[in-house]
């Protein structure tokens, strides 16, 4: 098989359509001054609203998707105030992390990596601290390969008037978030992952209850490019921006969320049915997948084969097969190698290929494996 490009497997960032670069490319807009401009940006987070599911107002911000998750804690969360931080990953428990940096009390629910995440975990916690007004959480963890199931978690939330900050930068456009239906206040993304545009972008939507938040703040954050108050004071009143927007990136993001809204929702389905095959393949070749129930359909993580090294493997799969996959973080490094099928590379093509060179570098490890023909007969 003749393979000349490159493939890029790994969850996020992942391999870009040639009509989303070829429309960075060609790029010529200058966002200060051309008054289409304007027009363009809003109609861009109009098809983010369709891809999050809410009606909210939907915001762009000029840096890769771990800038969003900061100016949502930095704009809501006051000192001193409590917040609810779910975490059964790394991600997760980041963002307790960024709670404290900007002076917030934490109060972090930590729960095993390989197992979902309950709304029985929030109520218990809600009965021993009643005053918490803010809760955030993970919708997939990408390390582990698990989808955390947050509708109940988030209508309940809705219902004690508690604000949710949810990140589901690995899941919009992968698996279904439906944020106006469950209650979702303020929702999360990044360009580089399911939507399949170049990193360099996050978005977020918010609710009326968490802009009012922002906007009653006791003590005002004194921030600028992390204060989505600025925002609200600039584009959401009078369509302007606080800052020059990179209008190639942005016209990228268009384009990506073109190719996703083309087939909406049947691009979920696609996600779905694709991922159970990439998982059933590996189960039938032996492998073990790493969380327990609840797999994500964007990323599949499983367990690295006895006397493999992580990163030799990797190498070779990358220099011999120009395939590369992901390890994982932190206690996982080394253990769990994931598969990113989400977006442009929730494929079918393109998954028989990653298979197929794993099948071949495995054969190099003296491993014998036939992920590629399982996964085919799958599909059948």
């Amino acid at each position: 098989m003749n393979y000349p490009e490159e493939l890029i497997f790994t969850p996020g960032p992942t391999g870009t359509d040639s009509r989303v670069r070829e429309t960075m490319a060609a790029s010529r807009v200058n966002p200060d001054a051309d008054p289409s401009f304007p027009k363009f940006y809003q109609k861009t987070t109009e098809k983010l609203g369709k891809i999050i599911g809410t009606k909210n107002p939907v915001l762009i911000l000029n840096g890769e998707g771990m800038l969003g998750l900061e100016a949502s804690i930095a704009s809501l969360v006051e000192p001193g105030e409590k917040v609810l931080c779910l975490a059964n990953g790394p991600f997760g428990k980041g963002l307790a992390d960024f709670v404290k940096n900007y002076g917030g009390q934490p109060i972090l629910v930590e729960k095993s990596w390989q197992r979902p995440l309950q709304v029985e975990d929030v109520k218990k916690t809600l009965e021993d601290n009643p005053d918490i007004s803010l809760a955030t959480m993970v919708h997939c963890e990408t390390p582990t390969g698990l989808l955390n199931p947050l509708e109940k978690i988030c209508s309940f939330l809705a219902q004690k008037k508690i604000i949710s900050i949810v990140d589901c930068v690995a899941s919009l456009g992968g698996d279904p978030v439906e944020a106006d239906k469950n209650g979702m206040d303020v929702v999360l993304g990044g360009s580089q992952k399911a939507l399949s545009a170049p990193p360099g972008l996050s978005f977020l939507s918010l609710s009326d209850l968490a802009w009012e938040k922002i906007e009653n703040r006791k003590e005002p954050y004194r921030g600028f490019y992390l204060n989505l108050k600025v925002w609200k004071d600039t584009w959401l009143k009078n369509q302007t921006f606080p800052y020059t927007q990179p209008a190639p990136d942005i016209e990228a993001l268009s384009a990506a969320c073109d190719l996703t809204l083309k087939s909406w929702p049947l691009v979920l389905e696609n996600h779905r049915i694709l991922a159970e095959s990439v998982r059933a393949s590996l189960l039938d070749n032996g492998f073990k997948l790493y969380p327990e129930s609840h797999f994500a359909s964007t990323v599949t993580a499983f367990l690295i084969p006895e006397n493999i090294n992580d990163l030799a493997f990797r190498n070779h799969l990358r220099e011999k097969y120009l395939v590369q996959i992901g390890g994982s973080l932190g206690p996982l490094e080394g253990s769990v190698w994931r598969l990113g099928h989400m977006g442009y590379n929730s494929d079918a093509g393109r998954i028989f290929r990653a298979l197929k060179t794993l099948d071949m570098a495995f054969k190099d490890f003296n491993i014998t494996t036939n992920l590629a023909i399982s996964f085919a007969r799958e599909l059948d």
